[in-house]
């Protein structure tokens, strides 16, 4: 899916003087989000419809009055719950800004996260779209006041620190290995045979190990890495068509569709809203 349908609209954008801030606002009927993960938090608020997340511990079912809350890479897909499909407002801060916010008004040691995926709370719900309307009307000093609001409220009542990882097993030192070689070579990576060969274990033993440490197999993983490393190429300027060769996809329309199906816009959308700002 290489754009949205006629009754979908979609903006993902970055405020210019909200820096470690992502908004999306859309409406989905048929798109679906496959299985990906984030860098940063998801903070989302359904206003219309229902939409259904799929998470490691199951799916939830997002509807108006809730609030989704996704620690970073948390691997998990979307899609609509009901046939007119959903429509949301999100918030994607970054682990730094949403640490500042913890250090300011919570007692919460080491990286701060939610012990909640899905919660009824009518009231963040509205202070996360207000973030989006202060912000499409320029008004930067309301959208930051709003924006620390919300997520001071939600670490106050979801708030935990995330459990740092455990030491690694052979296997997941080998999904580690093998996720560092894949980004080494994004533009052109080795079979799943060649790859377990070099780290001296079978393809299916791989296989199983990178999805138990990533949560996704290898191949929908680097999909995955090639957008984020295609939207940093954005940020910074760069064409649709040579990030798309800088990433290992094939062609630019290949870009498009993956890119579409993961971010929620085409990537001519995306960089058109990062040079307004």
């Amino acid at each position: 899916m290489g754009s949205l349908t006629q009754h979908e609209w979609a903006r993902h954008w970055q405020p210019e003087e909200l820096p470690g801030l992502d908004l999306l606002r859309a409406r989905y009927v048929r798109h679906t989000f496959p299985r990906h993960s984030h860098e940063g938090f998801t903070l989302g608020a359904v206003s219309g419809g229902l939409e259904d997340v799929s998470l490691p511990d199951g799916i939830v079912r997002a509807g108006p009055g809730t609030v989704v809350m996704i620690n970073p890479e948390v691997p998990h897909s979307a899609r609509a719950g009901v046939p007119e499909g959903w429509t949301y407002s999100t918030l994607y801060p970054s682990v730094e800004l949403v640490s500042d916010i913890a250090g300011d008004v919570t007692t919460l040691r080491g990286t701060p996260g939610f012990t909640e995926t899905i919660v009824r709370d009518p009231q963040t719900a509205e202070l996360i779209r207000g973030v989006h309307r202060a912000a499409e009307e320029g008004n930067a000093l309301a959208a930051d006041s709003v924006l620390r609001l919300a997520v001071a409220r939600l670490l106050g009542r979801y708030g935990s620190a995330l459990p740092s990882r455990a030491t690694a097993a052979s296997g997941a030192r080998s999904a580690a290995l093998a996720k560092q070689l894949l980004e080494e070579r994004m533009e052109e990576p080795p079979s799943l045979e060649r790859l377990a060969k070099e780290l001296g274990t079978s393809p299916f033993a791989l296989m199983r190990a990178f999805k138990a440490a990533y949560g996704m197999p290898p191949h929908t993983w680097l999909t995955d890495a090639r957008v984020r490393r295609a939207r940093h190429l954005l940020d910074a300027g760069t064409a649709p068509a040579e990030a798309a060769v800088a990433v290992g996809f094939t062609d630019q329309p290949h870009l498009n569709r993956h890119f579409t199906r993961i971010v929620g816009v085409p990537p001519g959308a995306y960089r058109k809203e990062r040079a307004r700002t």
